[in-house]
C-alpha cells in the first residue's frame, strides 16, 4: 500500500476535533468569544501544564509536543495577555514544579495551585477586561477519582481563586481541562460568566481551546454524560468503590435514563446539552413509521449572528408494560454542517424500533430470555438535549412482539434487588420501586460440556503454509491439522511487554511467536496501547489524540472516523496491527478513573463512536481492540472486585456498545477485563465470550485477556495460571508472558489437555480465531512481502531516534579485558529513574562478544504497575524491559548486548515511568560464542 501521512493535516484535524468536542455550559452576557484586542488575565497553573490525557496505559503516549493555553493565546495574537501576571506564575512554578508522582498510578489528581488573594485579583482586574481561570484534573488506570477535594471536588485554594477572581472581574471564564465531569456546585456559588469543558484534548488541546475562546471555532460539543447536582445523586454511587463486590442495583437506569425517569430535579446540566455562540431554530418537518423503521426530518436554521453547528437528538419513550422502561433512550442523532447566519439544513434521523426492544430476563411477559416490544405507544422526542426534546411523533403496537429469542446467559447467582419505576398520578416521573433480580436457572457446566468440540485431527507437517489458506489452496481447518498440541498451546500465549519480536516498546507480540509456529508461515502480529494514541515505551514518539469523553461530545462520528484514518496510517507506518482501543465501557459513575478513555453513559452513543474509529483505522488495514469486555466500571481492586449485575442490564447497557461495534463497526479484536462479573472472571467467562459474543452476535475475531489477567473455575478464586477456562471460553490469547515456548508464566493449559478438561478441538478452535485475524492483518502482508509498502511522510515533527532527552553522562568506564562471567559494576550515585529521564554511560568495550546488562531493582507499587526501561547503544534501541510493581521485592531483568566491534560506545537508559528503585546494575561478559553471527547481527 502507498499512502501519505501528512502530520500537518493530522495536527489540524486533531485540533478541530478537540475544539468540536469542547462543551460550553454557560455564557452570560455573551462573554465568549473574546473580542480582538481584549486584555485577559489568565489564572491557574494548568494554563502552563496542559493535561493531554489521563494516566496509565491509555495516556502513556510520547508526544512530540503538547500545546498549552497560555502559549497558544500568545501564539494566536488576537488577545492581549496580562504578561505581568503570567511572569508571576512562571516564577512561582520554579519553586513549585509539576508533581509527576512516584510511578504508576501515583500522579496526584491535581497540582498545587498558586494562591491568589483579593489584592492580586483586584490588581489584575485593573489591567484586564476579562479573566480566564483554568482548572485541571487527571485520573486513570489503577487510580479512580474520589469524591474529595482535589479530585471530583475543588480544593480550598481553587475555591479561593474562583471567589476572588469572580468578585474582582466583571467577566470570568472558567476552563475545565479534565478527563470527565466534576462537581459543578461552585458555578452557583461564584457565578462565573462562562464555563467551558475542554476535556483532555491531546497534544493540540491548548490550541483548540484558544480556537474556542477567540471564536475561530464555535463550540458545538454536547455532554455525553449527565451532570447532577451532587455525586450522591447518581444511583450507582452507593455501590461504587467496594473492594470485594458492587451490586448494580440501579440496573438499566444509568445516567439520564435514571434522572429523566426518577429525579429530574437532581440534574444540573442534562445529557446532550451544550451551548453555541449563535442561536438555532429546530422544527420537525416530518415523522414516519414504515414497519419497524422510524424516520424524523428536522429542519435546523441558524437564526443567530455567527456561523455554527447544531446537533439534533432523537429520544424514545417506550410503554412501561410489565418490564418497566426509562422515560428516555437516545435513538438517533445528527449534526449539521457549519451553517452561516440565515442558512438552513434538513437532517434525517433514522432508527429501528427493534433496536430498542427490552430484554425479559424474568419471563414476566411470557417470553423469558427474549427481546420484546410490549404493546402501547412508542413516543419519539426530538431536540438539542434530553431535557428540551419535544414530541416528534409516535408509533403504536397493538400487541407484544418478540424481536429476538436468546439464551439465558450471564445471569447473577447472588440475590439482590433492582430499581423499577412505579407511576402513580404523575406520569412525567416515576416513584422508586424495587424488585428481585432473576437468578441463573441454567446449568453452565453442562452447557459447556454439551457444546464443547471434540473432533480435531493431528496429521503432522504437510508442508503447508498459512499463505496457502490465503491463496485458497487449502482450508484453514486443513492447515491446522499440521500443528502439534504444543504448537496450539503456544499460540494461546502473547509475549510482552516490549517484545523484541515486534515494534520496539509496544504491548505484545502474538501469533507465530515460537520457532515451531514460524515454520508454518504464521506471522507475528503487534498490538499497542491505547485509546489516546500509540504508546511505545522505548520513547518513540507518536501523536497524542483527544480523549474518549471529548470524542463522544463531538456527536460527530464522521469527523472521528476521519481522525482515526490518520491514526490508522500511523499504526501501519509503525508496523502495529491493532491499537488497544477504543475503550468502550459505560460511564456508570463519574468517579471511575478510566472514564477519560471511555465515551459516555449511553451505550448507543458509545457504540457509534467505537464503530467510527474502527472504520477509520480499517481503511489502512489495521484495527482497534475494543475493550474492556465487560463492566470495567471501577479501577480500585479491579483485579478482584465482583460486578453483580442483572442479565437485562448487561444486555441493554453494558454489552450494547460492544454489540454495535461488532455489528456496525466490524470489530475483530476484543479485550476482556481484569475482574469478575457475577462471580466469573471475564477472561474465562463462557457465556460472555461464546454464548453471547460468538453465537448470538456472530463475532468472527480474536479475544485477548487484559495484561496478566486472572481466570477462574466457578466458585474458585482467580489466578493468572488458570488458563483452562480461558481456552474453553474462546478467550484466545493470554496477555502476556515472557516466553511462550517455555511456558514462562506456568499456565495449566497442557495439564488440562492431558487430563481431559480441555480437548485438542478447543485449542484448534482458538487457533482458527487467531489465524483468522492474522490472515486479514498487515502482519501477513509484511511476511509475504507481496505488495510494496510505501509511506510518504510530510511535515513530521516526530523524532524516532532514541528517547527522551540526550541524557547526562553518569560515568566513563574503561573496561578491563573481561573473563566469562565477570561482572563490571555501573555506578548508581547520580542515576535518576524518574519518568522521562535518560542516563548515559560512556563505555569502552575491549573486545567483541555477548554482554549482559543486569538490573537488580524493586518497586513499592502493586503488581499491575508497568515500569519500562529502554536500553540504547549509540542511539540504537537494543531492548525494552518492563518491571511490574514488586511490592518491595527485588527482581532481576537482563538485556543481552551483542558487541560487534570493540571500542567506545554510549549506552543510554530511558525510564518510561517513575517508581523503580535501582539497587545494582552491572555488565556481565558472556563470551565470544558465535563471533561471526555477532558481527552480522
Amino acid at each position: 500500500m502507498k499512502y501519505t501521512l501528512d502530520y500537518q493535516k493530522y495536527a489540524e484535524l486533531a485540533r478541530r476535533v478537540a475544539a468540536e468536542g469542547s462543551v460550553l455550559l454557560r455564557n452570560e452576557e455573551d462573554t465568549l468569544p473574546l473580542r480582538r484586542g481584549q486584555r485577559v488575565s489568565v489564572f491557574g497553573r494548568t494554563q502552563f501544564e496542559h493535561y493531554k490525557s489521563g494516566t496509565g496505559s491509555g495516556g502513556m503516549v510520547n508526544a512530540p509536543y503538547v500545546t498549552n493555553i497560555i502559549d497558544s493565546l500568545k501564539e494566536d495574537g488576537t488577545i492581549q495577555v496580562n504578561e505581568a501576571l503570567e511572569q508571576q506564575y512562571r516564577e512561582w512554578l520554579k519553586e513549585h514544579p509539576f508533581d509527576v508522582g512516584e510511578g504508576w498510578a501515583m500522579e496526584p489528581w491535581n497540582q498545587e495551585e498558586m494562591p491568589v488573594d483579593e489584592e492580586l485579583a483586584a490588581q489584575a482586574a485593573g489591567q484586564s477586561d476579562a479573566a480566564i481561570v483554568v482548572i485541571g484534573r487527571t485520573a486513570g488506570e489503577d487510580k479512580d477519582n474520589s469524591a474529595a477535594e482535589g479530585s471530583y471536588l475543588l480544593t480550598a485554594l481553587e475555591e479561593e481563586l474562583l471567589h476572588n477572581v469572580c468578585h474582582a472581574f466583571e467577566h470570568t471564564i472558567v476552563v475545565l481541562n479534565v478527563g470527565n465531569i466534576i462537581d459543578m456546585k461552585w458555578v452557583d456559588r461564584y457565578q462565573p460568566q462562562a464555563v467551558l469543558y475542554i476535556w483532555q484534548g491531546g497534544q493540540e488541546g491548548g490550541r483548540a481551546c484558544v480556537d474556542i475562546l477567540t471564536g475561530k471555532v464555535n463550540p458545538g460539543g454536547k455532554l455525553s454524560d449527565t451532570i447532577a447536582e451532587d455525586i450522591e445523586d447518581y444511583p450507582s454511587t452507593e455501590n461504587f468503590g467496594d473492594p470485594v463486590e458492587n451490586f448494580y442495583t440501579e440496573d438499566i437506569y444509568v445516567g439520564y435514563r435514571y434522572f429523566e425517569t426518577f429525579a429530574k430535579d437532581k440534574v444540573k446540566y442534562p445529557f446532550g446539552f451544550g451551548l453555541s455562540y449563535t442561536k438555532f431554530q429546530t422544527e420537525i418537518l416530518g415523522f414516519s413509521v414504515q414497519g419497524m423503521a422510524v424516520t424524523a426530518v428536522a429542519k435546523v436554521t441558524n437564526v443567530g449572528g455567527v456561523s455554527g453547528r447544531e446537533t439534533v437528538q432523537l429520544y424514545l419513550e417506550a410503554p412501561q408494560g410489565r418490564l418497566g422502561k426509562p422515560l428516555r433512550q437516545l435513538a438517533a442523532f445528527a449534526k449539521t454542517e457549519e451553517l452561516k447566519p440565515g442558512e438552513t439544513e434538513e437532517l434525517l434521523l433514522k432508527t429501528e424500533l427493534t433496536e430498542y426492544a427490552s430484554y425479559d430476563d424474568s419471563g414476566v411477559t411470557g417470553h423469558k430470555s427474549c427481546y420484546v416490544l410490549e404493546e402501547g405507544d412508542y413516543i419519539f422526542y426530538a431536540g438539542t438535549d434530553v431535557r428540551s426534546a419535544a414530541e416528534a411523533g409516535r408509533a403504536t403496537l397493538t400487541e407484544l412482539q418478540v424481536v429476538r429469542t436468546m439464551t439465558e446467559a450471564m445471569a447473577p447467582v447472588q440475590e439482590f434487588k433492582r430499581l423499577k419505576p412505579f407511576f402513580f398520578e404523575e406520569k412525567d416521573h416515576a416513584i422508586v420501586n424495587w424488585e428481585d433480580v432473576p437468578l441463573r436457572t441454567i446449568d453452565l457446566a453442562e452447557r459447556i460440556r454439551t457444546e464443547r468440540p471434540t473432533q480435531s485431527k493431528y496429521e503432522g507437517d504437510q508442508g503447508w503454509k498459512l499463505s496457502d489458506v490465503q491463496d485458497g489452496k487449502i482450508t484453514l481447518e486443513q492447515f491446522l491439522t499440521q500443528l502439534s498440541d504444543e504448537d496450539l498451546i503456544c499460540m494461546t500465549r502473547g509475549e510482552g511487554m516490549c517484545s523484541p519480536k515486534v515494534t520496539p516498546g509496544t504491548a505484545a507480540a502474538f501469533g507465530g511467536v515460537t520457532e515451531g509456529l514460524k515454520r508454518f508461515g504464521i506471522p507475528i502480529a503487534c498490538c499497542s496501547d491505547g485509546p489516546s494514541g500509540i504508546r511505545m515505551d522505548c520513547g518513540t514518539m507518536a501523536y497524542a489524540l483527544p480523549n474518549g469523553t471529548l470524542l463522544a461530545c463531538t456527536f460527530d462520528p464522521e469527523l472521528v472516523e476521519e481522525l482515526y484514518e490518520m491514526e490508522g496510517m500511523e499504526l501501519r507506518k509503525n508496523k502495529i496491527d491493532t491499537l488497544l482501543g477504543p475503550g468502550i465501557n459505560i460511564h456508570r459513575n463519574p468517579l471511575n478513573g478510566r472514564n477519560f478513555e471511555y465515551f459516555s453513559e449511553d451505550p448507543y452513543l458509545t457504540g457509534i463512536m467505537a464503530a467510527a474509529q474502527l472504520t477509520g483505522m480499517g481503511k489502512y488495514g489495521v484495527t482497534g481492540t475494543i475493550k474492556h469486555f465487560a463492566c470495567n466500571n471501577q479501577e480500585f481492586k479491579r483485579h478482584d472486585a465482583n460486578s453483580i449485575v442483572s442479565e437485562r442490564a448487561l444486555r441493554e447497557i453494558y454489552l450494547r456498545g460492544f454489540e454495535i461495534a461488532v455489528k456496525q463497526g466490524g470489530a475483530y479484536s476484543i479485550m476482556s477485563t481484569y475482574g469478575p462479573v457475577n462471580g466469573l472472571w471475564t477472561a474465562g467467562n463462557y457465556d460472555l465470550l461464546t454464548t453471547i459474543l460468538r453465537k448470538e452476535w456472530g463475532y468472527q475475531g480474536i479475544v485477548m485477556t487484559d495484561w496478566w489477567a486472572k481466570i477462574n473455575e466457578e466458585g474458585e478464586p482467580g489466578s493468572g495460571r488458570q488458563t483452562i477456562p480461558m481456552v474453553r471460553a474462546q478467550n484466545d490469547i493470554y496477555m502476556v508472558v515472557a516466553d511462550a515456548a517455555s511456558n514462562s508464566a506456568g499456565d495449566n493449559t497442557a495439564e488440562g489437555l492431558a487430563d481431559g478438561r480441555l480437548t485438542r478441538a478447543q485449542l484448534t478452535r482458538n487457533a482458527a480465531n487467531i489465524c483468522g485475524f492474522l490472515l486479514r492483518s498487515v502482519a501477513m502482508e509484511r511476511l509475504l512481502n507481496r505488495e510494496e509498502e510505501e509511506c510518504t511522510e510530510l511535515h513530521n515533527p516526530i523524532s524516532t531516534e532514541g528517547a527522551g532527552d540526550s541524557g547526562q553522562v553518569l560515568a566513563c568506564l574503561e573496561m578491563p579485558e573481561p573473563k566469562t562471567g565477570e561482572e563490571i559494576e555501573l555506578p548508581l550515585e547520580k542515576l535518576s529513574t524518574k519518568k522521562g529521564t535518560s542516563a548515559v554511560y560512556q563505555l569502552r568495550f575491549p573486545k567483541i562478544g555477548r554482554y549482559e546488562l543486569v538490573f537488580r531493582m524493586s518497586s513499592t507499587l502493586g503488581e499491575l504497575a508497568q515500569l519500562p526501561i529502554s536500553v540504547f547503544l549509540n542511539n540504537t534501541l537494543q531492548q525494552t524491559v518492563t518491571l511490574n510493581g514488586t511490592e518491595g521485592q527485588t527482581m532481576e531483568r537482563v538485556v543481552t548486548l551483542p558487541i560487534r566491534q570493540d571500542g567506545e560506545k554510549y549506552m543510554k537508559l530511558y525510564f518510561g515511568e517513575s517508581g523503580i528503585d535501582m539497587h545494582r546494575m552491572f555488565l556481565r561478559y558472556v563470551g565470544k560464542n558465535d563471533i561471526e553471527s555477532i558481527r552480522n547481527e
